[in-house]
């Protein structure tokens, strides 16, 4: 078990992609439909938000210090020490898809995916790679939901989800170059379980996934097996992220929409972890 408590009563519609900023010492989270960015401390404080007119899918930290954001189907680029907004790149996407997860690879590109955005949704979700220079390459699509960016410790592994198959794939990832190959099924999961929202991984190369539709994070070793399951206070766990200056913590964020939520829904949760987190890229030339 792990003993969750509640750090930031956020109230989000959709709580989603928490990061830990390790030079700053604070966490940085979205509300995809409000839609906002916060930035929170280890003792709950909320220090700032910033708000957007377009969905907030997903974000990553920069070698600077700046955020790469995807906003509805563009890529921006927010200042948070000044709250500036410069423009990165557009994505070819549909109107009836938005850009949804995100996460800065070992190459130091922007990996974000997108989604049909509809009630009766298609597989028309891609899975793009941004540099620096705002070029956009698509390097998988086929989805309903793209989701649950995250990399092996070494960086050759890439695990991805869709959370309307509901399944998990892993690809074979050239952290030097961001070369994507080797696609197979590592998962696949229902609603019991948990259907698979965002994701992150351990230092001991296993993968940890929300399962938004079972309230708990289920930890999956290397080989696809599901070792253990860890209820949240939270009906509906959507992204965990490990934090803190040796990657003990485990934070998660929820989502409070589409059900009769609870208090605790749509908050922003914290616990020692089992294990501790594998560290996330920046994006290198931002």
């Amino acid at each position: 078990m792990i003993d969750f408590r509640q750090l930031a009563a956020l109230g989000s519609k959709v709580g989603e992609c928490p990061i830990w900023d390790e030079r700053r010492g604070v966490l940085f989270v979205c509300d995809v439909l409000a839609p906002a960015i916060h930035r929170v401390t280890l003792e709950g404080t909320v220090e700032r938000s910033w708000q957007f007119d377009r969905t907030v899918g997903s974000f990553g930290l920069a070698e600077s210090g700046r955020l790469v954001v995807a906003l509805g189907r563009d890529i921006v680029i927010l200042d948070p020490e000044s709250g500036s907004i410069s423009p990165l790149a557009q994505t070819p996407e549909p109107p009836s898809n938005r850009l949804n997860d995100g996460k800065v690879g070992p190459d130091g590109c922007f990996y974000v995916g997108s989604m049909d955005d509809r009630v009766e949704k298609e597989p028309l979700g891609v899975l793009y790679r941004i540099r620096a220079t705002g070029s956009v390459e698509p390097v998988a699509s086929g989805f309903k939901v793209s989701n649950g960016l995250a990399w092996s410790p070494d960086g050759c592994r890439l695990y991805h989800s869709d959370s309307r198959g509901p399944t998990i794939d892993t690809f074979a990832f050239d952290p030097e170059t961001g070369s994507l190959s080797d696609r197979r099924r590592f998962a696949v999961l229902d609603e019991a379980t948990g259907r698979p929202d965002g994701g992150a991984c351990d230092s001991e190369g296993c993968y940890w996934s929300a399962g938004v539709s079972a309230g708990v994070l289920n930890r999956f070793d290397p080989d696809g097996k599901l070792i253990a399951r860890y209820p949240t206070p939270a009906r509906a766990p959507t992204m965990p992220c490990f934090c803190g200056p040796d990657l003990r913590l485990l934070v998660v964020t929820s989502l409070s929409v589409g059900f009769e939520a609870t208090s605790a829904d749509g908050n922003l949760f914290i616990g020692y972890s089992p294990v501790a987190g594998a560290p996330v890229a920046r994006m290198k030339g931002i």
